[in-house]
Order: structure tokens, then sequence, then C-alpha cells
């Protein structure tokens, strides 16, 4: 007889009629998950699944992934070129020609009435390495505005910021190989099964090789805090004083490595003078951790022979999170925990090429991590790409985050965004609609002609998405890694490297420059710039590096594997070769609850959406799972509040108001609610915004809001179902 399991049906896949595979790279988180579309005799995609020789994933795709294929026909794609005069009229259809033609002479008009700053330019993470390239040469080498960014800045500037700081560059010293050998875990502002959950599948591996402690700190009981040895529920935007709390047990009670401390780090006596303030009781006064636990953590990450630390927007997206990444730094350094098998400080990045843009888009100075403040550097990039150097600024300009404020004042009179919508990603959504209106110039490329900010453009450009396009993406582990082209564009939708080529040949610059027509021959630039400095490519190849699965920069010529750390040799990239130990003051200018706002507000990621939902909104193996916006609160608040779970509450900040189903569960203290980001509607219309002074990264996270139940229940469904719609 057949009991339980034996008796049900096996598991069987759909043959959804595959005749050929095709690889590429996952475009939706930094994972870099190698993966295969598969089409059917009609050249359809069809089906997508994991490479299992790929060191990333090892054959494992997270829900997104599974269902990527469908990316190539969702809804609302753009199919050709759009135009109007004004933001209101209705678009009509014309060809690429006048669309581009269009384009170049309002960008030369703008400058010309008001200077070459006057227009600018912002960018996204989610394009390929030789599409941002290509983009910063025709930024800055042809069209020459310094008003040059991309959106990254919401998301990784924090972490950028505080990586130049402590040693001298970007670039995550780390690797997920570091999961094999660490001896303690500490994770920060970081959900990681929910954020990414493939690395978090590399990390449960590895404890089931072995067992090491998992410290979490966030204010909720995420996912990963629920299996976490040890769980610290901070009190949002004290990340700092938690950290020079730690580093004060460590050198207060003499475990930190000495040796280290002497051989690879300066300014040593500043910062254990700063330190020697955040004694573990003052400290837990201010950040809600008991003493008591602040000395067990710190003995437990210094005394592990290999230590890591993990973040991700936790830290990033706070008032200070520059200083917050820094402090990660600090103590890394302290206990000798960096490029060394198992010690790393390695920041989890959030879009698929966010390391891309940072790496070669030119966005805050030149490519290869060449800085604009450097006469060497702009001397080089203008040899190579045949210019004059007077036509670099000297430094670079504004950050995404500073430019709408210059359109707000007129100071920027034409905007060119490409495949990112600050309708639905920056906050204070009110104020952004203004300024998008006051524009005399907008043009947005993108893959889907319904984004939002298209309603305030004069020309709209479409922009082939993912696979259907090639080049190649850096994952966090600066793992370069290669996407073939799947499938045609949509329609007659074109990649964004034909678009930015065929934008330089309308300028006189332009004309005089070269612009490889092909990602490949894009490389070939990208490997001869990159020769001798930290990012090397020169090994690598689009055969080798599809071959290996990904390859890890730095690659010198003539190494055939890559290398998984930086650092090892204890040599940074500041002048004297060390890294810097900062010293680190709390500034304490938060927004926090008070009696007519009572209640944090956090936000987050969960694992079936996808940032703004552009994408995984339309996808309804997907979307089904959380289709509608939806807040986390504590079942004692509510019921003081006489809200219950399923039913509608409104949420109003200092800055707007927003509405949203509620569900009851203790993951939340009874002074905290949580929303999921994902959901624009509402966390953008909420946010503080507050930028961090270093990276101008906004503050998405951590205000302080008042909550009362919908006072139509109805009419707040009806709301809720057209974003189910939506």
């Amino acid at each position: 007889m057949l009991f339980g399991r034996d008796k049900k049906n096996p598991i069987k896949i759909a043959d959804k009629g595959v005749i050929e595979w095709k690889y590429t790279t996952c475009g939706y988180c930094s994972t870099g998950c190698s993966i295969e579309v598969g089409l059917n005799d009609k050249g359809e995609a069809v089906a997508s699944r994991g490479v299992g020789g790929a060191d990333v994933n090892r054959g494992k795709l997270c829900l997104k992934g599974i269902f990527e294929h469908e990316l190539f026909r969702l809804p609302g794609r753009g199919k050709t070129p759009l135009m109007r005069d004004k933001h209101y009229d209705p678009f009509r259809k014309t060809g690429w020609d006048e669309a581009l033609d269009k384009v170049a002479s309002e960008i030369k008009r703008i400058q010309a009435q008001h200077g070459r700053d006057s227009f600018a330019i912002v960018s996204t993470g989610q394009i390929m390495t030789e599409e941002f390239y290509t983009l910063g040469k025709l930024a800055r080498g042809v069209i020459g505005t310094n008003n040059y960014d991309g959106n990254t800045t919401l998301c990784m500037a924090s972490a950028v910021s505080g990586y130049k700081r402590s040693f001298g560059s970007d670039g995550p010293p780390g690797c997920y190989d570091d999961f094999e050998h660490t001896e303690c875990l500490l994770a920060i502002g970081s959900n990681l099964p929910e954020q990414h959950p493939i690395i978090f599948w590399r990390l449960r591996l590895a404890l089931e090789k072995r067992k090491f402690p998992i410290i979490v700190i966030d204010p909720r009981v995420t996912m990963f805090a629920q299996m976490a040895d040890i769980h610290l529920p901070i009190t949002p935007g004290t990340d700092l004083v938690l950290l020079n709390s730690l580093a004060h047990v460590i050198l207060e009670e003499g475990l930190e490595d000495r040796a280290y401390i002497e051989a690879h780090t300066s300014n040593y006596d500043e910062f254990s003078k700063l330190v020697k303030q955040y004694d573990p009781l003052t400290a837990s006064r201010i950040c809600g951790i008991d003493e008591d636990t602040i000395r067990n953590v710190a003995r437990t990450y210094a005394k592990a022979g290999a230590a890591m630390t993990i973040w991700t927007m936790g830290i990033n997206q706070s008032t200070h999170g520059s200083d917050g990444v820094v402090g990660i730094n600090n103590l890394n350094l302290i206990t000798g925990n960096i490029g060394k098998p198992g010690g790393t400080s390695l920041s989890i990045t959030g879009q698929s090429n966010a390391m891309g843009t940072r790496e070669w888009s030119s966005c805050s100075g030149l490519p290869g991590y060449r800085a604009l403040e450097s006469e060497q550097d702009r001397s080089d990039i203008a040899q190579f790409w045949g210019i004059d150097p007077e036509f670099f600024p000297k430094k670079r300009g504004l950050f995404q985050t500073d430019i709408f404020p210059a359109i707000e004042a007129g100071r920027i009179k034409g905007l060119w965004l490409i495949a990112t919508n600050p309708m639905t990603s920056m906050t204070n959504t009110s104020r952004i609609r203004k300024i998008l209106e006051k524009l005399d110039f907008l043009v947005v490329q993108d893959a889907y002609e319904d984004v939002e900010t298209n309603e305030y453009s004069h020309v709209y450009l479409p922009a082939a998405v993912w696979a259907e396009k090639e080049g190649c993406f850096t994952n966090t582990e600066r793992r370069v890694n290669l996407t073939r082209n799947v499938i045609k564009p949509n329609a007659d939708s074109k990649s964004d490297l034909w678009i930015f080529s065929q934008m330089a040949k309308r300028f006189e610059q332009g004309q005089k420059m070269h612009f490889p027509e092909t990602a490949e021959a894009v490389f070939e630039e990208l490997r001869t710039l990159s020769k001798g400095r930290m990012l090397d490519y020169s090994g690598m190849s689009y055969d080798k590096i599809e071959q290996q699965r990904g390859i890890q920069w730095p690659c010198t010529d003539g190494n055939e594997t890559g290398t998984p750390r930086l650092y090892s040799d204890g040599k940074f990239q500041h002048a004297d070769g060390k890294a810097k130990l900062i010293p680190l003051p709390f500034v304490d200018n938060n927004e926090r609850p008070d009696k007519e706002y009572p209640f944090w507000l956090n936000s987050g990621r969960v694992v079936e959406h996808f940032h703004t939902r552009t994408r995984t909104g339309k996808v309804g193996n997907i979307n089904k799972f959380s289709p509608t916006p939806y807040m986390e609160m504590n079942p004692d608040a509510a019921r003081e509040l006489g809200i219950e779970h399923g039913n509608y509450a409104r949420l109003t900040s200092r800055r707007g108001d927003a509405v949203v189903m509620v569900q009851l569960t203790q993951r939340v203290p009874p002074d905290m609610v949580f929303i999921p980001f994902h959901y624009h509607e509402c966390v953008n219309r909420l946010a503080l915004g507050l930028l961090d002074p270093h990276s101008r990264q906004p503050a998405f996270k951590q205000c302080a809001v008042h909550i009362a139940p919908a006072t139509d229940q109805q009419s707040a469904a009806i709301r809720n179902k057209a974003a189910r719609a939506y």
C-alpha cells in the first residue's frame, strides 16, 4: 500500500516546446546569475533556467529569474519613437531619424542659449557596461555637460562613497566564496533571503558544511533575523552609534589586530580617541541595544579567525549612509578582515549592472575609475578619444538628487532620462511632477512607453530590453558576465548602444570620434583603457567570459581566471598605500516619531518584486503574490487605533499621505510599520528624502508617520484594485 508522498503524482515540468537554449545573464538584481532562455520553433522565448556550471548560482534561479523570459512580451513595451511639442499634447509616431534629429537640435539649442551644463543626463544601473561606456563617451566627450549622473545615486552612492573614503577607491573587496571561509557573518540592514535569494542560498550551503554565528542588525524581524543566532533590533538611524561602540569594545579589550593596523592603516590615534566616547552603556541609550549584547557581538566578531560584514539599502538609504559604510570598514580594518578568505566588507549591490555604471559610465569621473580632478586622467582619456583635454570639466557636476532641484531653480532646461523613472523612484512625487513640467525639453529612453515619467516627455525613444541586445554586466563580487542576444528587439525599438552611437553622429565633435557599432568592439576599448588599473579587464574576452560563466576583475593579460578578492596584499588606493581609519561622530538629525507622528516608517524589498514594479508588476506569476500596496503593523498598535487585519489605513507624514492595506504581524514592534518600497505610490509620498552629505543619496527609510483607519474602506479598496490592475 502507498502512503503519503508515495501516493502523489511526481512533479512534472511542462513541455514548452524549447528547441534551443541561449546563454545570458539575469537582468534583475546584482547577484549575477547565469541563465539560459529557451526558444520554441517560432523563435519565441518560452522558458528560463539556471546554468548548472556557473559558480554564482549553480543552476538555481529565484522567482524573478524563473519568469524572466516573459519580459520580452510584457504589455506597455515601446514600439516606435514618439514626439510632441508640449508634454500635454498627444504623441505622434515618428521615425528614428526625425526623433534623434529633434533630440540633438534641442540639446544644441538649450546649450547655446543657457550654457553646456543647462542640459542634464540621468542614466541607470540596468543597461550593459558597453552601453554605459558609450553613453559616458557621448556625455563627457561630445555633449559636454557636467550635469550627468546615474540612478545608482538612489541605491549605491553611499557604498561607493564609503569605499572611497576608507580604501581610496570604489570596488567591493570580497566575494561570495567568503561565505565558505568566514567564521562570523555580520549583516546590517540586509534581508538577504528576500533581497538576494541566490546569495542567501550560497550562505545556507556554507552553513550546512560548518556552523558559524550569524548576527543580523535590523529594526524589523525579517526572514534573515528569524534564522540568525543573534538579532539586534536597532533603533532606526543609529547604526553608526552601534558600530562605534563595537569598535570601542574591541579596542578596550585588546581584541584588535594590532599588526594589521600598524602595517596597513592610517589615522588610528584619532579614530581610537573618537570611539572611546561610545562605551556600550552610553551607546545602548541611543541605539536601543543593551550593553551586554554589544559586548558579546564585539567579542564574537573580533575573536573569529575570519569575519565578514554585508549590508544593503538599510545602511545606504539612510541619513548618514556613507558614514555607516565607513563605520563598517573601520570594524573590518581594526580586526584585519579585509582581503583574506572569509574576511571582507561586502556591499550587496541592487541593480544588475550598478557596478558597470560605477566602473565605466563616467558619471562621477572618467572611465575606469579615473577622476575628473586628475590632470593625468583627463589627458589620458582625451588622447584616447581624440579630443582636447580642456573640453573636460575639472571636477564632477551635480548628482542626480541635485539635478532636480537645479531644474526647479531654472539652471537646467533640458533632461535626457535613460532607463530610469524618477516619477516612481524619487521622493516627494508631487514635487518631481512640478519639476518635470518645468523643463523646456525632456527625452525619455526606456523599454516601456507607459512609464510614468513619459507623461511629461517631448520625445520618447523605445529601447531594447535585457537580452534583446548583447553586452556585459558586473555583479556584486566584481564578476563580469555576458548577456548574449536572445531575440530581436521588440518592434522598432533599438539597443541603447545603437541610440548613443547614432546620437553622437549628430554632433560635430562626435563625427570626429570613433564610436564602435558592436558591443564586442566597445569591450575592446574597455580592455585597453583598463590595462594596469585596479579594475583590469585586459585578460578577458567575450568567449572566455562565457566559457567561465563570468570572470572577476582584476583580470590582467595572461590571467585566465581573474581575482576573487581585493587588497590581499594590504595595499590600498590612497596615496600612502594605506586604508584610513576615520573617526565618525554621530550627528542625530534624523526625523523621529513624536506625538503628532508617533510611528517609525521603514521600507524594504520583498522577494517577488523588483524596484518600482515596472517589470514585475506586469508578470502575473510574480505580481499575484503581492499585487497591492500593504503595510505590516503590530497587532497591539492596531488594536489601540481600531484597525483590523485586511482593512485599510491612511498614513500621513510631513510630506504627504498614502492609503494601504494592513497586514497584522509581530515582525514589527508597536512603534513601527513596514511597507515594501516597490509601491512608490505609498513610500515615496511619505519618505524623508534628506540627502547624505557625502554621497547625496536620499534617506528613503526611517521617517515618522501618523496612522488612522481609512474613513472610506470601500473607496480605499477600489484604489488598491486599480493598483493591482497596473
